[in-house]
């Protein structure tokens, strides 16, 4: 718990993978293909990592242009680079933005962080590829981003960082014995959820309520057995 930390200080996909940073076992596929792949950053990139911004969310119509004249805001741009598909030439919706100076770097990161620019809310974060060490891209399984529908969420970065595990302060194995006054309250509590259960379970005039649903999940009747 000393060294814990919200945001990723090395990547490790099994860690971002879990919510707390705590699984010992990877909960989809694609955490296993990052645990197994190697992966090194593009030697094509240039400029100084530290002094580059990851800038992703972008709508697929804004251009270079209107990324250089909003970023320009925030101190003088070294490069700027639109990622945009090999074949079709369509923007694939970030970008990278090289400053001159480090507060050039610190400004934009803080302020143009969910900006709104062509009715996209922007997502502007330092560069990751070159600068955190074990960094897998979220194409072989890794990555910080993705949305739950798809099966692959990612923690540890700054839009989804860690939350704080859980500490009990109890070993491997070992029971909580409590006495007196709190095994009471533990007691007469779970007396409470009991029967509380079971009125929900057998309703208020004591029939039993069964939930049936049509074949596409749509609410259908109801049926009681007494």
């Amino acid at each position: 718990m000393v060294e814990w930390n919200p945001i990723a200080k090395v990547f490790d996909p099994l860690k971002a993978g879990s919510i707390d940073g705590t699984d010992v076992e990877p909960h989809d596929r694609a955490v296993w293909r990052a645990m197994s792949s190697e992966y090194k950053p593009n030697k094509g990139v240039v400029g100084d990592p530290l002094l580059t911004l990851f800038v992703s969310r972008l709508n697929p119509q804004t251009t270079e242009e209107k990324l250089h004249q909003i970023f320009s805001n925030y101190g003088d741009i070294q490069r700027l680079r639109l990622v945009r598909d090999i074949v079709t030439g369509f923007s694939k919706r970030y970008a990278f933005v090289e400053y001159k100076e480090q507060r050039s770097v610190v400004r934009a990161r803080r302020d143009a962080n969910k900006l709104l620019v062509d009715q996209h809310e922007l997502f502007v974060d330092f560069e990751q590829e070159r600068t955190l060490k074990g960094w897998i891209p979220r194409r072989l399984g890794g990555g910080q981003g993705g949305k739950k529908e798809s099966g692959q969420l990612r923690f540890g970065g700054r839009d989804r960082p860690f939350r704080k595990p859980i500490s009990l302060g109890l070993g491997l194995g070992q029971e909580w014995r409590g006495g007196g006054r709190d095994r009471d309250r533990f007691g007469s509590r779970d007396t409470e959820d009991r029967e509380r259960d079971r009125k929900a379970e057998w309703g208020s005039r004591g029939r039993r309520h069964d939930w049936d649903r049509g074949r596409h999940g749509e609410r259908s009747r109801y049926r009681d057995r007494r």
